[in-house]
């Protein structure tokens, strides 16, 4: 079988497998967001935390309960990695120094996950487990449980109530992630990802050199890594290495995984709007902007244009594995980039400048297509929004979204969502140009190193956590930098959600007329995707051109 055909069939199995679960998994999760009924295991947890589970919470109480519980686990994951000298299975190593705890405490609680240290030689097995397997869970569930409240917004009327935040984390953990997590994690181990708890061993090579293998638990972190689109690594390699990724099955399944929730949450959308349609609309543009992501990456990767003699050397495998190829690691770059999970098959700093560009434009969309676990969900409902606004001002009519007038308060917390992240990207990446010692973190000079830079911050602020990998990160002002891009870029954006959830589920829904846009129809489809792409070209244009556009012309 040829490359081509190959690459062809592992998208069409993928698009099967997504298609196959799209609709019971979105609709048991729209269960889990609407049941009245606690499960036994719930209540006890509920019972031990002193939580009302009857008791609806207005939309800033919400807020404070995700900032406070947010807040709780980067104190309590760095205290971890501080004291990791003294806790059991640490097999020999130190506590991680001060700025690189507080960087990985913001990285794993807001579902970043960029790592600035290699986990095999930094990171003991317990907090590996306890401390970052823990955070990949409750960080997934945070992102869930802030889309249910927007869409409690929509649906309920004349209430200050969206729902009760530590009742959506529990159920989201102990019904949804746990029991996918488990399945997926023995199959992995099935498939040849290790799941153990040796420590370091040295082996002798083939080569007559001996070389140094951490042993771990990599499998069951693994599953939960791409299933919250976390994206955090055991290894330092992340997805690349075979102990986390042993072959072409695993490859797919993990690309399954970080896209699976993302794609079934449109699913739970329209099941609890009460309109299918509304679902179906935002996983087409979701769709088509993954599709076309896709092409773009891969014929990039397949027939670059400056780099023709490099191809035909076999030039463009540089920085991705023989195991994978050019397909799969094309297609898995643009899914972890379009998602939050930043996990990686090969290093996007080795992609040519149309494909290192493209992941960087990825990130730059919001990360909605189909996104974070929720997060991808309320990003695309926050510009479906814009998109309605856009409509209306054309036609003179006050705007509606699902029955929803959208006014001047609604329309301030949108536009604050949408300017927040690239604020973030944006001034960090120009402080960092502007330090000269920053700069010397760059291991390319010129437009690529810039790129280095932009992909940096880009990765942080949109809480993906992958890297161009050609920038020396592991320093005191990059870990302190990057660690509060992450928390802004995370809960700023939260804010503004929650706040509009809270304005929508106070008004009284207003009836459909005959001048009511249509928002399940092709037409508002590509409105959408034009709103989008407008948006983004508008705000990051100056910044690619300096960077991946100006390499790609050089």
């Amino acid at each position: 079988m040829n490359d081509t055909l190959a690459g062809w069939l592992q998208i069409l199995a993928l698009v099967g497998a997504l298609a196959l679960t799209y609709r019971p998994l979105g609709d048991y999760m729209a269960h889990v967001l609407t049941t009245t009924k606690h499960l036994r295991v719930e209540r006890g947890i509920y019972k031990l935390g002193g939580v009302d589970a009857d008791a609806d919470q207005r939309w800033s109480v919400y807020l404070r309960s995700v900032l406070a519980f947010s807040a709780v686990s980067v104190v309590f994951l760095y205290g971890f990695q501080r004291l990791q000298n003294h806790l059991l299975l640490s097999i020999g190593f130190p506590p991680v120094k001060a700025d690189q705890a507080f960087n990985t405490a913001a990285s794993f609680v807001t579902n970043t996950n960029w790592q600035s240290y290699s986990g095999e030689v930094t990171m003991g097995h317990l907090v590996q487990m306890m401390g970052l397997a823990v955070q990949n869970f409750v960080s997934a569930a945070v992102g869930i449980a802030v889309v249910a409240a927007l869409i409690r917004g929509f649906t309920r009327r004349r209430t200050d109530r969206v729902g009760n935040f530590w009742v959506d984390l529990t159920r989201i953990v102990v019904r949804l992630l746990v029991p996918m997590a488990f399945v997926f994690a023995l199959v992995l181990v099935a498939a040849g990802a290790i799941q153990n708890f040796h420590g370091i061993h040295d082996i002798a090579t083939l080569a007559g050199d001996h070389q140094s293998l951490t042993g771990g638990p990599a499998a069951s972190q693994e599953a939960i890594k791409e299933l919250g689109t976390n994206g955090g690594g055991f290894y330092n390699a992340n997805s690349a290495h075979p102990f986390e990724n042993p072959n072409a099955f695993t490859n797919l399944l993990e690309i399954y995984l970080l896209l699976v929730i993302s794609f079934l949450l449109p699913r739970t959308f329209g099941r609890m709007v009460g309109d299918n349609r509304q679902g179906y609309a935002i996983l087409a543009v979701m769709a088509l902007i993954w599709a076309g992501s896709v092409a773009i990456v891969t014929a990039n990767e397949l027939h670059s244009v400056s780099s023709s003699a490099g191809h035909a050397a076999g030039g463009m495998m540089e920085g991705k594995e023989q195991r994978f190829g050019i397909w799969a690691s094309a297609l898995f770059a643009v899914s972890t980039t379009l998602t939050s999970t930043g996990a990686v098959n090969s290093f996007h700093d080795s992609f040519t400048p149309g494909g290192g560009g493209m992941t960087i434009f990825n990130m730059m969309l919001g990360e909605i297509a189909p996104g974070g676990t929720g997060s991808g969900l309320y990003g695309i409902l926050i510009l479906a929004i814009i998109a309605v606004f856009v409509a209306g001002l054309m036609v003179g009519r006050t705007p509606e979204y699902l029955g929803k007038k959208l006014g001047a308060r609604e329309m301030k917390f949108a536009s604050l969502y949408i300017l927040t992240t690239p604020a973030v990207v944006l001034v960090g990446t120009g402080f960092a140009m502007a330090l000269p010692g920053e700069r010397a973190s760059m291991l390319n000079s010129g437009a690529h190193g810039f790129s280095e830079v932009l992909y940096a911050f880009t990765s942080a602020a949109n809480n993906n956590g992958s890297a161009f990998a050609g920038i020396s990160v592991n320093t005191e002002w990059y870990n302190t930098a990057l660690g509060l891009a992450m928390l802004f870029g995370r809960f700023l954006p939260m804010i503004f959600v929650l706040a509009l959830a809270g304005s929508l589920a106070q008004q009284r829904p207003v009836p459909v007329t005959a001048g009511t846009l249509p928002t399940h129809r092709p037409q508002f489809v590509g409105l959408l995707v034009g709103v989008i792409l407008i948006v983004v070209g508008l705000t990051y244009f100056p910044a690619l051109a300096l960077g991946p556009i100006a390499e790609g012309l050089h």
